[in-house]
């Protein structure tokens, strides 16, 4: 092939050459990039034979040199000499191929490769990501920023301030009454990160206090910035579904926009009790990594929004597929996208936003300065929304040479117990 044509806005043109010989497009080597500026990032860079790279975003937060020995010692050596455009037949290579199949560590690694494949297809085409999976449907994606208070005055506070910055989203945690640790408040005012240096540090939550407690929230947030703002709230599967039922009917008044995995996802028909008592909006799945975890929420539309990032869900080509099934029952996506997510996987979150005709919203925590160092990134904020650009690819790279100056460093998530000892969800 002798070279691609490109038509700029202006009119203009340029021709791009390449010596990409189409016929013989292969994967020669692929390496994955350990990282901790200011948390653990773990990308898998996959070259191919034309010169060309890909990166995906492999990080699992607490487990992540659980998926560097998965992609390391098993998946990799099964990838050279593959051809990087067969992204369908090379999933499920990975996914049907294997016979332990889905679980966090092992989808992972696939969503890594997959991440890594579609952004060497972007790159070989000179056409951003969302090209290649339908165009745009929009021309910025709405997002929804975390604003976390110790006490109800300070989470009303920070609300204010995410609003101020141009959000019309936020998420509101707050620190629960007679309990030391709450999710999603950080204990020093600065931006919540609940992995912690060294093993899990045991934490304590008293479900009744919670419960009594959030439905005012709420009220006052209501009261202080009125009905234009959207507002959401993690739950953190953290309620029986009698209980969640019951928190979701006493939020009815408050027309949230959604609250977050009110129940723990194993039990699906534990979502038709809260059905039957609230219209609250449901969002869950950040911890799914198939299809198959949502058949039942889907086809019984016990929910309104898929969480499933792609960095976790078996990446572009699952993640599509799984939005598709969801649109048919009138569901949107909500993926995740908190700091325990590369800025590769953020910006391939938002190029499926900008393709999915039923794209909801965004979840954005931006990532410390310190990160910038490490990855180039290709979106940007304004006013409640990001915009990418249309760089070839995912349109995200990494500096080995800065990532090597943050080595690895053990972290670890929270471990939660009852106020009497009994261990609980997270």
């Amino acid at each position: 092939m002798a070279g691609i044509l490109s038509v700029f806005d202006d009119g203009s043109c340029t021709v791009f050459s390449t010596t990409i010989n189409r016929h013989a497009l292969k994967i020669t080597d692929a390496k994955v990039i350990v990282c901790n500026p200011g948390r653990n990032f773990v990308t898998l860079k996959i070259y191919t034979d034309q010169g060309i790279y890909g990166l995906g975003d492999a990080t699992l937060n607490g487990m992540e040199m659980a998926v560097v020995s998965c992609l390391e010692n098993h998946f990799i050596p099964a990838l050279i000499g593959k051809d990087p455009r067969n992204t369908e037949d090379i999933w499920h290579y990975f996914y049907r191929g294997s016979y332990w199949k889905r679980g966090s560590v092992t989808m992972a690694a696939v969503s890594a490769i997959d991440m890594a494949l579609w952004d060497i297809k972007g790159k070989m085409l000179q056409t951003p990501l969302y090209n290649l999976i339908g165009g745009k449907s929009r021309d910025r994606v709405l997002v929804y920023a975390h604003a976390g208070g110790a006490d109800l005055n300070e989470a009303v506070e920070k609300t204010g301030e995410a609003i101020e910055k141009g959000f019309s989203a936020v998420r509101i945690q707050c620190g629960i009454p007679g309990i030391s640790h709450t999710y999603g408040v950080s204990g020093d005012r600065k931006s919540y990160e609940p992995a912690q240096k060294g093993l899990p540090v045991e934490q304590y939550w008293d479900t009744p206090s919670y419960l009594n407690f959030v439905p005012r929230l709420f009220e006052k947030v209501r009261q202080v910035y009125g009905d234009a703002i959207h507002l959401l709230h993690d739950v953190h599967h953290r309620c029986t579904p009698v209980e969640a039922a019951r928190l979701a009917n006493e939020l009815d008044p408050y027309h949230l926009f959604w609250i977050e995995d009110p129940v723990t996802g194993e039990l699906q028909e534990g979502l038709r009790l809260i059905r039957k008592h609230a219209v609250t909006p449901i969002a869950i799945g950040e911890v799914f990594n198939t299809v198959y975890d949502y058949t039942t929420l889907v086809t019984e539309q016990l929910i309104d929004y898929v969480r499933m990032p792609v960095s976790h869900g078996g990446g572009i080509t699952h993640l599509l597929k799984v939005a598709a099934f969801a649109g048919i029952y009138h569901i949107h996506t909500g993926f995740h996208g908190a700091t325990d997510l590369s800025p590769v996987s953020l910006a391939a979150s938002l190029h499926v936003d900008m393709a999915l005709n039923n794209f909801g919203i965004q979840e954005y925590m931006p990532h410390p300065e310190v990160v910038n160092e490490v990855f180039d990134t290709n979106y940007r904020f304004d006013k409640g929304y990001l915009h990418i650009d249309d760089t070839p690819g995912i349109g995200v790279d990494i500096s080995e040479e800065h990532a090597a100056k943050y080595p690895f460093s053990t972290a670890s998530l929270p471990v939660n117990r009852k106020t009497d000892g009994t261990l609980f969800y997270w």
